[in-house]
């Protein structure tokens, strides 16, 4: 297979292998805080049931798009994706979005998936949240200040949800499914990630990394990063040669940033790594980015990171 992107040689500094860790473990302890394989009965904001997944995957809409139309949709995509990132109240941001959802609306679901995604801890337990986060403030922890305003910030936008909404990992798994299939290339990214492709073949990985690429959309760039990790070393055949290590990882996630994603420190990227594993900033006027390089990889690294960072944007070496 051709080059995907060239990736610099250097090794990976501890400090990124620290951070990406601590990321890991974050994933880790919001599966287990869900109950990954004891959900709770299915039910909807919207008090309606998802439609069956059962039926065999069609092929992706997204798929059969040019890089124009992908990049079109992306852009079509960036009035919602900023509603999410500045609405106070995410409940009623997913009321409004029902019906565009339940028409099949790929941007409408991918957002309500995300919805439910940055809420599902607080809702499984409202008052037991309200509680932690009385307790993370009592023990004046050295990022405490920053923890406890992220865990506070999803408080007041997730207020209204409920344990009956059933914020489940199968239920958000599920609504990424639906996207994927109407045609939201970062659903596709995101099931990519979960390690549950929605084509499970080698030809479709490749070509949907080169789309992610193709299209320059932060939203998708943010959600294929966990794939181009660790979980993808020793496969860069198919998954392309920026992928395989932690620092492959974090540079999918800057040239998001890079791209328009909302890395701030209120955004929901710094507040999810924040709110949920501990994973803070000491200066809480850091971006994701600054954060990074402040915390997470050397001088050494920083250059390295860099490269792969400009290959991403500018396709140095992507596959035409």
């Amino acid at each position: 297979m051709p080059r995907l992107l060239a990736r610099p040689s250097s090794p990976v500094s501890a400090r990124t292998l620290l951070l990406l860790a601590m990321i890991g473990l974050l994933a880790l302890l919001l599966l287990w805080k869900r109950g990954w394989e004891h959900a709770a009965p299915a039910g909807t904001v919207g008090r309606q049931q998802a439609p069956s997944l059962d039926s065999p995957s069609p092929l992706p809409v997204a798929d059969r798009r040019s890089p124009g139309m992908a990049r079109a949709a992306a852009r079509g995509a960036a009035t919602l994706v900023g509603e999410f990132e500045t609405a106070p109240d995410l409940y009623a941001l997913a009321q409004r979005l029902a019906a565009r959802e339940h028409a099949g609306d790929p941007q409408a679901l991918w957002i309500v998936s995300r919805i439910y995604d940055y809420c599902a801890a607080f809702a499984a337990d409202p008052a037991g949240y309200s509680r932690d986060t009385r307790t993370l403030a009592e023990l004046r922890l050295a990022s405490g200040a920053s923890m406890l305003a992220a865990r506070e910030r999803v408080g007041r936008r997730c207020a209204r949800f409920v344990p009956g909404d059933d914020l489940s990992p199968q239920r958000i798994d599920g609504k990424r499914r639906q996207a994927a299939e109407a045609g939201s290339l970062a659903a596709e990214a995101s099931l990519l990630a979960l390690g549950r492709p929605l084509i499970d073949s080698e030809e479709y990985i490749r070509r949907l990394i080169e789309r992610v690429v193709e299209s320059q959309d932060p939203e998708a760039y943010v959600a294929i990063s966990p794939a181009m990790g660790l979980p993808a070393s020793g496969q860069e055949a198919y998954f392309g040669e920026i992928s395989g290590t932690p620092l492959t990882e974090l540079s999918w996630l800057v040239a998001a940033c890079r791209l328009g994603q909302e890395c701030g420190p209120g955004g929901t990227l710094m507040t999810t790594y924040c709110a949920a594993g501990g994973i803070c900033s000491k200066d809480d006027s850091q971006d994701f980015e600054a954060f990074v390089r402040d915390a997470g990889v050397s001088r050494q690294s920083a250059e390295d990171l860099n490269v792969m960072v400009d290959d991403l944007l500018y396709g140095t070496g992507v596959m035409k």
